[in-house]
């Protein structure tokens, strides 16, 4: 008889306990896994782990491929910074060692991004800006004593958001 000592660590980007109420996953086995549950935030929501992580996984690649590392201007990382990187810190290590191979400089350039983290970055940062001047105009209006600014912002914002639309269907209404 051969006794073992065995502990399961399980990761899963999935909302078990749907899933149990579903029926989609044996409550049995979720209560024999759920002893000591660590929530791992998505990388997205820990922004200030990005620069750290970014030179680690460009060390480690530049060292398995036997090359210098790549450094990441400041540009880069913010474009890093800004992407919301929905594979996680795998994607991350990914773009890394994509940079280390087809970057061709030692220094990486907005330029060298792949086009899904430009394209994201720029939108994530038209977004901020966007958000940041509604928030000025509506704490000027505030500071003016405006007491109506939904209904006021909430018809112009309605006119744009039409207006948009007509001139992306070329003026079809359907």
């Amino acid at each position: 008889q051969l006794k073992v000592d065995v502990r399961i660590i399980a990761a899963t980007n999935q909302d078990i306990e749907a899933g149990v109420a579903q029926g989609r996953f044996r409550e049995d086995l979720y209560h024999r896994l759920n002893v000591i549950r660590i929530r791992l935030p998505a990388l997205r929501e820990r922004g200030e782990d990005i620069p750290r992580l970014a030179q680690h996984f460009l060390e480690a690649a530049a060292q398995e491929l036997d090359v210098g590392p790549k450094q990441l201007e400041p540009e880069t990382l913010r474009h890093f910074c800004r992407y919301s990187w929905p594979g996680n810190v795998r994607q991350l290590e990914n773009v890394c060692r994509w940079l280390t191979v087809m970057a061709p400089g030692q220094s990486v350039s907005p330029s060298d991004l792949p086009e899904e983290i430009r394209a994201d970055a720029h939108d994530a940062a038209a977004g901020a800006e966007w958000e940041r001047l509604l928030r000025g105009v509506v704490e000027q209006r505030l500071a003016d004593g405006d007491c109506d600014i939904l209904a006021s912002l909430g018809r112009r914002f309605e006119r744009v958001l039409l207006d948009a639309a007509l001139q992306h269907t070329g003026g079809h209404k359907q």
